[in-house]
């Protein structure tokens, strides 16, 4: 059984707490998931741990910024036991707001992305990537390196997610920034000239439509989505780019804690992994799993995660400067 509720949604949660109190769900055989994860990514993985530990999930789905947000109430009330999905900068961010676990296959993970106390663990490696329209965009003119999205032939063009409901949004920002400098970030936030999409999921439609001619996303999104017929090209930009992974915490007061370490556990086991790669075009963070064809060896630039937390709130200060919200 799956108790599947949608954030903020009273009716839905009443609903939850119906069901769960009419199958006499036992405390022990409970757990509490927040994930900024599509449905098509948590679902399946949730329901596999389900049946292999007949633990029941109840999610609460939604952006990763406004997420983090939730649970950090939902802590206070012992509500919330695990977060799932968002970059591990966000996490980084909010140490504050987990309780650190190792989990059993820690060693078996890419090192460069443990964190040193356990206050998170990452999940699965994400590139961030270039796309353009194929019909709207000669190959010779994409953008292909992180200040050509500097150039004005491309100014209210690209297709970005508002980094209040994104977290990949916000992880792109930090990118720029570190890579191009922090005097260029605000050059590149006017150059979007106020189109900005509600959310990352509108990034991939809205190339493939013509309403935007290039975006920034993640390499498993372009992927899947090229896999599955949208005339757009994907590009690694060539000084390199920004590989990180996305994360999964234990939350403070967590009411089912032994059970979240279960899940930590799962999520970073070999056969979900594996899965994750196949399955949802998903890089692995565990070193045991060679990469299948289509998953080449790419350029990465070396990437502060601390000073990625350190500058969230003068980035998203700066957002809001630039980015005039529509009334």
């Amino acid at each position: 059984m799956l108790l599947l509720c949608a954030c903020k949604n009273p009716h839905e949660e009443a609903i939850a707490a119906e069901i769960s109190q009419n199958y006499n769900v036992p405390k022990e055989k409970q757990l509490i998931v927040y994930t900024s994860h599509k449905e098509e990514v948590y679902l399946p993985i949730i329901m596999e741990f389900e049946n292999q530990t007949g633990i029941y999930v109840e999610i609460h789905a939604g952006g990763t910024t406004e997420l983090f947000k939730d649970v950090r109430e939902a802590s206070k009330e012992s509500a919330c036991d695990i977060m799932f999905g968002g970059g591990i900068e966000s996490f980084e961010a909010a140490k504050d707001l987990f309780i650190p676990y190792d989990t059993v296959d820690k060693d078996k993970l890419d090192q460069r992305y443990v964190q040193e106390r356990g206050f998170y663990t990452p999940f699965t490696e994400l590139p961030i990537v270039f796309i353009y329209n194929n019909k709207l965009v000669r190959k010779a003119d994409a953008p292909t390196s992180w200040s050509d999205l500097l150039d004005e032939k491309w100014k209210g063009q690209i297709a970005f997610a508002n980094p209040h409901s994104s977290g990949t949004s916000y992880t792109i920002l930090s990118s720029f920034s570190q890579i191009e400098g922090e005097d260029k970030l605000d050059d590149f936030i006017n150059n979007l000239d106020n189109h900005v999409l509600s959310t990352s999921g509108e990034i991939i439609p809205s190339v493939s439509n013509g309403t935007f001619l290039v975006g920034i996303t993640l390499e498993e999104t372009a992927k899947k989505n090229i896999l599955a017929g949208d005339d757009i090209t994907m590009v690694y930009p060539k000084e390199g780019t920004v590989s990180l992974p996305d994360g999964v915490a234990m939350v403070k007061n967590a009411p089912h804690s032994y059970n979240a370490g279960k899940f930590i556990d799962f999520v970073t086991g070999f056969d979900t992994q594996k899965y994750a790669m196949s399955r949802f075009c998903r890089r692995p963070v565990r070193k045991d799993i060679a990469l299948t064809v289509g998953f080449e060896k790419i350029e990465e630039i070396d990437y502060d995660i601390e000073k990625a937390a350190k500058e969230e709130e003068n980035i998203f200060l700066l957002w809001d400067s630039l980015i005039k919200e529509e009334e």
